[in-house]
């Protein structure tokens, strides 16, 4: 073979095989990935805005002896239900029921006197009016009349003080709830309002503290539900609890957001008959946050970056869109969307793993809308 036609053969050959290979790239194109698309739900909804709440004691009394003294009988089990003004401990009563009998001793001191004073008085009057006897003697008899009513005053308050710290050697609940354990036996010394006897916590009504966001606090406070007096409802349940058996209201809200987290403290009061709400359990809470018209869309259809929520939308020539959303509660199994979303888009809810914003797919209609879902 001659050397010219041995050059040409590479070119020949090169210029036959592009068509082909062309040909196997445009075959080797993968078609765009399938995903499943529907419209977002429009209904009328109530929203919730739900919390997580710790349970408080609605109050909480330290009882301590107003007396001191050695106590003589403990008369409840720890950890009982009390009633308010139930007996819960005795202190040796004797020395204050000797304090009563001499306050009353001296109140029949004073109040002999004090008739002596009078006596006395009658006595020196008519001498005075005779001018037997001068007027500073009348005056004098006067004075001690005067003293005499002042020292049965005291003798008589005396005697109330005396009966009062005899009362207190009953220690009485103050309030009902749930007692703790007791601090001290019978046989201990007590120091007035120095030892801790037990503490009380009250339980119905008891409080369900949570925190809400700046955001939840200003939609609240734009539909008037944190105006003074208001005192919004709520409901609540329990970890093991599928519904919201509990009522409630709110009745006190911080009066500024904390610094640090940008959350303001709130409060809710439940009611609590049969006590198995106890201080210290967590709870869902959640509180009426309006009535509209929303847009709903499930779960599975929100992505989420760094920075926000995000729903991906196909448009009319396959390409996936990204468009960040604010969600709002889940209603009837459906998030809310609050803003990012028309009635019109298609938002993916299947195969979300397979979309890119700025990439194409091939877009199947959901066989029932997402109402039915």
């Amino acid at each position: 073979m001659s050397s010219p036609i041995r050059k040409a053969l590479p070119t020949a050959l090169l210029a036959f095989g592009l068509p082909v290979l062309a040909s196997q790239a445009v075959l080797a194109q993968p078609a765009p990935p399938s995903v499943t698309v529907a419209e977002p739900v429009r209904r009328q909804v109530t929203e919730w805005d739900e919390h997580v709440a710790r349970l408080e004691p609605s109050a909480r009394v330290e009882l301590r002896p107003r007396i001191s003294g050695q106590v003589q009988r403990v008369h409840f089990r720890d950890g009982q239900i009390v009633r308010q003004g139930e007996l819960l401990f005795t202190i040796d009563p004797r020395p204050f029921a000797i304090a009563v009998e001499s306050a009353r001793a001296e109140i029949a001191r004073a109040e002999a006197r004090l008739d002596l004073a009078r006596q006395d008085i009658n006595r020196t009057a008519p001498l005075v009016r005779d001018r037997i006897a001068p007027q500073a003697q009348l005056d004098s008899r006067r004075a001690a009349q005067r003293e005499a009513e002042a020292q049965l005053a005291s003798a008589q308050a005396q005697l109330r003080q005396a009966e009062l710290e005899l009362s207190w050697t009953e220690v009485r609940a103050p309030q009902s709830g749930r007692a703790s354990d007791r601090r001290v036996d019978a046989g201990n010394l007590v120091q007035a309002s120095d030892t801790l006897l037990t503490t009380i916590l009250a339980l119905d009504p008891i409080y369900a503290v949570f925190d809400m966001s700046e955001a939840d606090y200003l939609r609240l406070a734009r539909a008037g539900i944190t105006r003074p007096g208001a005192e919004p409802a709520v409901q609540l349940r329990l970890a093991d609890e599928a519904d919201w058996p509990r009522q409630g209201r709110i009745d006190f809200l911080d009066s500024a957001l904390q610094g640090r987290s940008g959350t303001l403290r709130a409060r809710a009061q439940i009611a609590n008959p049969d006590l198995l709400l106890a201080p210290g359990l967590f709870a869902r809470l959640r509180l009426r946050a309006g009535e509209g018209e929303a847009l709903l869309i499930p779960d599975a259809a929100i992505a989420a970056d760094q920075a926000a929520r995000m729903v991906m939308t196909v448009t009319a020539d396959g390409t996936v869109q990204a468009k960040p959303v604010m969600l709002g509660p889940v209603v009837d199994g459906l998030r809310v969307v609050r803003h990012g979303l028309s009635p019109q888009d298609r938002v993916i809810i299947a195969g979300l793993h397979l979309a890119r914003p700025g990439g194409r797919v091939t877009a199947e209609l959901a066989p029932a809308r997402l109402a039915a879902r």
